[in-house]
């Protein structure tokens, strides 16, 4: 079993985070992992991606080719939109459906959603879950857990666990803020 996910959105937005926590749970569970990031200009506003490969078999190359992402997970519509050559012919996206506008010729959000609606898309207003259980810094736990059911090599338990090892250090609010945005996105993919 294998699972090759494109995870992409704008520097500080909490996309490693995500990465993280993925790559925690794999390494608990006994699965193989291979990552890669790119940090680009994330300080600056910029583009962040990483793929991470994640199977029950050894695997090779750290980088998913053209065509092999079974998921694109994207804090940012626009960075979902980018990423869609990777994206198999039956893979899903999940995405923030609230659009991070930091240039001037940012796509016509319309337009913009229209073309990713060509596709398996499951997108909310992640940040207004987060700020409805009052944990703001949380939105990527919540785009996390509508993901979690298309990660299928990696059990939900498995990923709350994850988030508790990841963010331990930062005290048992922030863990507990973090798993409770998790399981509100869980809990919006049917």
């Amino acid at each position: 079993m294998k699972t090759d996910i494109k995870l992409s959105g704008v520097g500080g937005q909490g996309i490693l985070s995500i990465a993280t926590v993925i790559g925690q749970a794999a390494t608990a569970s006994g699965i193989n992992l291979k990552q890669a990031e790119v940090h680009g200009m994330s300080q600056r506003g910029g583009d962040v991606q990483s793929d991470l490969r994640l199977s029950t078999e050894e695997i090779f190359s750290d980088q998913i080719p053209l065509g092999g992402a079974d998921l694109i997970i994207s804090m940012e519509p626009m960075e979902a939109l980018r990423y869609l050559p990777y994206l198999s012919a039956d893979g899903v996206i999940v995405t923030s459906s609230k659009p991070f506008v930091n240039i001037p010729n940012y796509p016509d959000e319309n337009a913009l959603m229209e073309e990713l609606g060509r596709y398996t898309v499951h997108s909310l207003d992640i940040e207004n879950i987060a700020l409805s259980i009052q944990a703001p810094k949380s939105a990527n736990m919540v785009l996390l857990g509508m993901a979690a059911k298309y990660i299928g090599i990696i059990s939900e338990q498995d990923l709350k666990e994850a988030i508790r090892a990841v963010f331990s250090r930062k005290g048992e609010k922030v863990v507990e803020d973090n798993i409770k945005a998790f399981e509100k996105g869980y809990e919006s993919i049917q």
